[in-house]
């Protein structure tokens, strides 16, 4: 039956929650894709208007306790260049580091527990351990490596204290970090063996000639720089984000869709970062890649997994060579005054770019601001890969054609809390 629940959305907000999905099959073709966000607005807009413009990395955290580092940096990187001061040197790269855990505990929850079980036929990580105990436990600590560099930087593991903007409240000792080192030469062999492991589960065929969007920075492989480019010929400055791309209201949703102006809907992500940016991935990174025999032009969405563990192995490098060259800088962070003006902020989260635009008085009190997460920028091109992939397997067992299309929407690793297992799957037959 359909599903007549009617979401009625007074007051738009950027959400990530719970979600669901509807297909519906009329004879042999699909009629109808809903890929729904039912959470309530939260209103973190709202909440910023009024508000210091240097309470904005704390109070943006909150919006997600997976990749609140994401929203931190791309709110501090806005207010910075609003006051015209650019963050460099050691602040710079602690930045970097504070990121790569992110990117780690991030990445390994969804390899090892939420994505790998739809892989090998299991509903969970739980019932995954029964027969891959060696791979949960190894996986479980990858993660907690994520969340340490988490903790001695940001000062916790979730919604960090430590950042400001303009830097750190505080920065590390070396001899803080130190220990890292050897956990993290374990955690990029793990991963350079996940990456293995990963690559030999079986795809569908499933390709599509998506439109790629990403950071790309000259010399490294983007994280919290760059411009926005893709694959069709985009290369624009991250103020120019309103220019290209516009947010759209669904009656399905209470999260806006975002699409390409004139082109529709666009894919971020690690697959998209991971085509574009390619050469720009450390030596072993790159080598792993190419030995499993993915590279840039992969354009199957369920090989995500394997680019996800790729991006491990470039971030317990990258976080290795931070540490290794760290030396304590001479202040924790760059003062600032602030000045009435707009700026943007866009940095690459776990799963995709996280755009920011905020606008502050002479006072530094915020007057306006807009956030556009990862999620909203790829829901449209979730429908629109579930509406292909559904539509060449009319024919597939009801049970089976659910589990895939369930697969389908994890490929992106939606960050909306709940979303990977506990999805909700309807598909109606006529």
């Amino acid at each position: 039956m359909r599903n007549s629940r009617t979401v009625k959305v007074d007051y738009l907000a950027r959400v990530e929650g719970e979600g669901s999905l509807y297909v519906k099959i009329k004879g042999d073709k699909v009629d109808d894709v809903k890929f729904k966000i039912f959470e309530p607005p939260r209103f973190f807009e709202a909440f910023l208007r009024g508000r210091r413009f240097t309470e904005a990395p704390d109070i943006t955290a909150r919006i997600c306790g997976i990749c609140p580092v994401a929203y931190q940096m791309s709110s501090s990187h806005a207010m910075e260049s609003i006051c015209g001061v650019a963050v460099d040197g050691q602040l710079r790269e602690l930045r970097r580091l504070l990121y790569c855990g992110e990117w780690i505990e991030s990445h390994a929850l969804h390899v090892f527990m939420l994505h790998a079980p739809d892989f090998l036929g299991y509903q969970d990580a739980i019932q995954m351990a029964k027969d891959h105990a060696d791979v949960v436990t190894s996986a479980l600590k990858l993660k907690k490596i994520g969340n340490e560099i988490m903790t001695i930087l940001g000062g916790r593991e979730i919604h960090p204290v430590n950042v400001r903007v303009g830097g750190f409240y505080r920065a590390p000792h070396p001899k803080e970090l130190a220990p890292l080192i050897s956990r993290l030469e374990w955690a990029r062999q793990f991963s350079i063996e996940a990456v293995g492991l990963v690559a030999g589960f079986t795809f569908p065929d499933f390709e599509s000639d998506y439109e790629f969007v990403s950071l790309k920075h000259p010399s490294e492989y983007p994280i919290c720089e760059g411009r926005l480019v893709s694959n069709r010929g985009l290369d624009i400055a991250i103020s120019e984000y309103e220019n290209h791309f516009t947010e759209e209201h669904v009656e399905h949703a209470n999260a806006l869709q975002s699409v390409h102006k004139g082109a529709g809907p666009y894919f971020v992500g690690p697959l998209a970062r991971f085509n574009l940016n390619f050469d720009k991935l450390s030596p072993a990174a790159m080598k792993i890649a190419k030995e499993v025999g993915i590279g840039p032009g992969c354009r199957n969405p369920f090989k995500s997994i394997i680019v996800r563990a790729v991006e491990l192995v470039y971030a317990c490098d990258e976080a290795l060579r931070i540490i290794n060259q760290y030396t304590v800088p001479v202040k924790p962070f760059v003062e600032l005054t602030p000045k009435a003006g707009v700026g943007f902020g866009c940095t690459e989260a776990p799963r995709g770019i996280c755009w920011h635009k905020y606008k502050i008085d002479d006072e530094g009190i915020i007057q306006d601001a807009k956030i556009v997460p990862p999620t909203s920028q790829n829901q449209k091109q979730i429908e629109d890969d579930l509406r292909r992939f559904v539509a060449a397997r009319i024919d597939m067992e009801h049970e089976q054609l659910t589990w895939q299309c369930e697969q389908a929407v994890r490929n992106y690793d939606p960050c909306i809390s709940c979303a990977t297992h506990s999805l909700k799957l309807h598909i109606d037959r006529e």
